[in-house]
């Protein structure tokens, strides 16, 4: 993701102040899970004692209102002796039924919904929670924003790290993803795009139903939901993977024209990043440009987000590239904490350099150099430490370019054959999971055989300008 809202000082001061998770039940033993997943950036963040695999979600939308209304029910599966769990949201909440059985519902903080089921559930206990609710997702306002964006003929759920709790009950964690099926019902003549692939669409009384479907594991935040009009656009890359792309056709000149030439290169950008990162993960990819002033642009699973602003001026393909790399790193490999988010942003900026030397911007080599001159020594770039930026800078260009750079350094250490192994196979190993820096160091180290240690704690961890590092002699080709 590129240049998002960021989370403000309020929200980590509130999240240090609250509740850090409880340790797990141990055998035979029932406890409250805890309000948070144990994220040290975000402690409230997620929630303990459980584990989803799917959400089906049943939503009816008024765009003239920003009225929603929904059903979410929540497949999941108790990893510890369970007396009562905490979802993240936001909305009204009306009923909750857990396996079938009214449950106890309370509210608690910002965004916990405290459930306490009719019964205590032991260890490995598969239940089914059902929440009824309703709002105006574009009127919750935590920590000065909001993640639901109105738009002149609807609306847009997308940001991070933090999306879900505006128009869905979840586990809002990266650490616990899940498979999809989202039902949204509009009035006819409106559209609604999600994540994954349209599985059904139908119409009865004056209203739409799409039924959107996402198979592969997905986390939270990279749910997206755009009701609107849109303009749709179907292709496939080489391989066969339909790709859906979306635009509201009320963009201003040449903004639209712009977002289409760069957005309608997706299956090429797909096709060229797979020679270099591996097989494309998932079983659609597409993107989508509502009519929003937001500047965001996110990796939103399958369905990349675009804010406009990124085509205001040409036709920015290396934003298109940069959240199609995300698809491997950050959406198919996640994280398992926040502190490592260069993992996923400086493999995306990567991904963006190596496709505008392909496009013959510039080679690799000196988009980085370039990057690494513009910064003098004493500029506050280099205190940003992109291993562990803390929660006000997570999505400073720092954490961006400097990993980006991290990983240009890393190719010059370890040699060219080293890195493009590196790059097919880290989200091989690790493809719907989630994985941390220690992890890809390992990783690194094993490919190359060389100690890295040193080389991260610099690169990574160090608030200064690291030396630039003696280049091998290879070439650096794709498979």
């Amino acid at each position: 993701m590129r240049s998002r809202v960021i989370v403000s000082a309020a929200a980590t001061v509130l999240g240090v102040l609250l509740a850090i998770p409880a340790a797990p039940a141990g055998a035979g033993t029932a406890v409250p899970g805890a309000p948070g997943i144990g994220d040290p950036y975000y402690p409230t963040y997620g929630n303990g004692g459980y584990d989803v695999s799917h959400y089906d979600l049943n939503l009816n939308y008024q765009p003239a209102t920003d009225t929603l209304h929904g059903t979410a029910r929540i497949t999941a599966t108790a990893t510890q002796g369970l007396t009562r769990f905490d979802l993240d949201f936001a909305l009204t909440v009306s009923t909750v039924t857990v396996d079938g059985r009214p449950a106890h519902f309370a509210t608690s903080g910002e965004q916990e919904l405290v459930v306490t089921p009719a019964r205590t559930f032991p260890k490995g206990h598969r239940f089914t929670v059902a929440v009824t609710y309703s709002g105006a997702p574009s009127s919750v306002k935590r920590y000065g924003f909001t993640s639901w964006q109105r738009t002149p003929d609807g609306g847009v759920a997308a940001n991070e790290p933090e999306s879900a709790w505006w128009w869905f009950p979840s586990n809002d964690h990266p650490l616990d993803k899940a498979t999809y099926d989202v039902r949204v019902q509009v009035p006819d003549g409106e559209q609604a795009i999600s994540n994954g692939l349209l599985v059904d669409q139908r119409s009865a009384g004056g209203w739409t139903t799409y039924h959107w479907r996402e198979s592969e594991p997905e986390a939270t935040y990279l749910a997206t939901l755009a009701v609107g009009h849109f303009d749709i656009t179907r292709s496939r890359t080489r391989t066969g993977i339909p790709v859906i792309n979306a635009y509201s056709p009320d963009l201003p000149a040449p903004t639209a024209a712009n977002a289409r030439a760069a957005v309608e290169r997706t299956a090429e950008i797909v096709d060229f990043l797979s020679g270099y990162f591996g097989p494309y993960p998932f079983a659609s990819a597409g993107g989508y440009v509502p009519n929003v002033t937001s500047k965001v642009a996110q990796e939103t699973q399958t369905r990349a987000f675009y804010g406009s602003h990124w085509f205001a001026d040409d036709a920015n393909t290396g934003v298109v590239a940069h959240e199609l790399t995300h698809q491997w790193y950050g959406d198919s490999v996640s994280l398992t904490r926040w502190a490592d988010i260069w993992l996923n942003e400086g493999f995306a900026t990567y991904g963006s350099w190596l496709w505008e030397a392909h496009e013959g911007v510039a080679t690799v080599q000196q988009i980085a150099q370039y990057i690494y001159d513009i910064h003098p020594a004493d500029d506050p770039f280099w205190t940003v430490e992109p291993g562990d930026p803390g929660p006000l800078h997570l999505f400073d260009h720092a954490v961006d370019d400097r990993g980006a750079l991290t990983l240009q350094a890393l190719r010059d250490t370890i040699g060219d054959h080293a890195f493009l192994t590196l790059l097919k196979a880290w989200p091989a190993q690790h493809r719907y999971g989630n994985a941390t820096t220690a992890d890809f160091q390992r990783l690194a180290e094993r490919l190359s055989g060389k100690n890295l240690t040193s080389f991260f704690r610099v690169w990574l961890y160090t608030p200064a300008k690291p030396p630039t590092p003696k280049r091998p002699r290879t070439s650096f080709t794709r498979h």
